[in-house]
């Protein structure tokens, strides 16, 4: 598992969306690109913090910070996401783990005294230059979207 640190450069990684389009990292070079990691669209608290992300757009837009989610659907899970809720971020589609692993997300989680190999909900801030400039790690996610704009305030 990758040990990602503030200042490293941002693995880069080219992956399907939600739109049939792909994204992939170094394209958005110049600009401050916020990838929020989570386990699974249409759960609770994914959908909470995707609404969040959706909810807050305009103030992230104002610090000029595109705003991109990964998770391990499909394409197609994640437009009926997108079509479900109004969401507004860049999702993206990493199934077979390539940005996930990357980035280090996914790891051993323990939920109720049962272990298991899960993605941990993490967020990252690539800055413009293409580095790491914050990193939010096994975050909750009520309240995260908040605390993610108050950091950058």
């Amino acid at each position: 598992m990758p040990d990602l640190q503030q200042g490293m450069p941002a693995p880069d990684f080219d992956l399907p969306t939600d739109t049939g389009e792909r994204f992939r990292l170094s394209a958005h070079a110049g600009k401050a690109v916020l990838l929020y990691f989570y386990p699974q669209a249409d759960t609770p608290a994914c959908t909470d913090e995707n609404i969040a992300f959706t909810t807050h757009k305009d103030a992230f837009a104002e610090k000029d910070i595109l705003l991109v989610g990964i998770s391990p659907d499909t394409p197609k899970q994640l437009a009926a996401f997108r079509e479900k809720y109004g969401l507004s971020p860049i999702l993206v589609s990493d199934p077979d783990h390539t940005a996930i692993e990357a980035y280090g997300v996914w790891g051993e989680k323990k939920n109720y005294g049962r272990t298991y190999m899960g993605l941990i909900r993490t967020t990252v801030l690539v800055g413009a230059d293409g580095k790491i400039a914050q990193i939010w790690p096994n975050i909750r996610a009520k309240g995260h979207v908040e605390r993610v704009l108050k950091a950058l305030a």
